[in-house]
């Protein structure tokens, strides 16, 4: 075999491998055959997100909820107006009222010394400030007058009394020497009645304390004190 023929078949052969070689090339392309993980071109399968995309639900805007209140806490009333600081709102202070039957407590009880007399007991129940005006208006039974004061007794100012307070003022029931004793009767019932600023008058409602069961004996020498801040003031007379 002669040089020239030799290089012809090596050519010939060259040129079946590279026919070959783009035939299966041409396959791989359109897709008839082949891996297309295993081209070296641009890899044609879709990309896959790394999380699912949120939907918003049909009928939303798709807006970010708006945070209610926690369940089970109460819902602020929109008629009731803020409170105010305890500072701003301290409860003002009860005005000074005259003291009656109405806002006091009022109790009588015999005393020993001295003899033939009571004590008349006021004690301020009510939430501010009361004044004992003048005198005790006292009326025994069915008596048609009331008694007469004692004008040394008169104290120097007007009994005040705070909640919870008590006032005195004592009753001379009968004379202690039997001298007076004309128009004398056993009383079984006392109402006190409660003098107002100008002394000359009854205001309010009256007190109703309670006597010993066995009343007391009253007589034309029945006179009272003006009241007291003290019982000792009220006793000594």
């Amino acid at each position: 075999m002669s040089v020239r023929t030799s290089r012809t078949r090596l050519a010939t052969v060259a040129a079946s491998v590279v026919l070959a070689a783009f035939s299966v090339t041409a396959c791989t392309d359109n897709g008839d055959t082949g891996d297309i993980a295993s081209t070296s071109g641009p890899t044609l399968r879709p990309t896959v997100p790394a999380s699912p995309t949120s939907v918003a639900p049909v009928g939303t805007t798709g807006k970010p909820p708006v945070a209610g209140p926690a369940p089970g806490s109460a819902k602020p009333s929109p008629n009731v107006p803020a409170s105010k600081s305890a500072a701003g709102q301290a409860p003002e202070a009860a005005k000074p009222v005259t003291c009656t039957g109405a806002d006091t407590r009022t109790t009588a009880a015999p005393l020993n010394r001295p003899v033939n007399h009571m004590l008349l007991t006021v004690t301020n129940t009510g939430p501010g400030t009361c004044y004992l005006h003048g005198y005790p208006a006292v009326r025994f039974g069915e008596a048609q007058s009331v008694p007469p004061v004692i004008t040394d007794s008169k104290p120097q100012a007007v009994v005040t009394l705070k909640p919870g307070e008590s006032g005195y003022a004592s009753v001379n029931l009968s004379s202690t020497d039997g001298t007076d004793n004309t128009n004398g009767y056993t009383a079984n019932s006392l109402e006190v009645y409660f003098h107002g600023p100008s002394g000359n008058e009854s205001v309010g409602a009256a007190a109703h304390p309670s006597l010993p069961a066995k009343g007391v004996y009253v007589d034309d020498s029945l006179k009272v004190t003006y009241w007291q801040q003290s019982m000792d003031d009220a006793v000594s007379w």
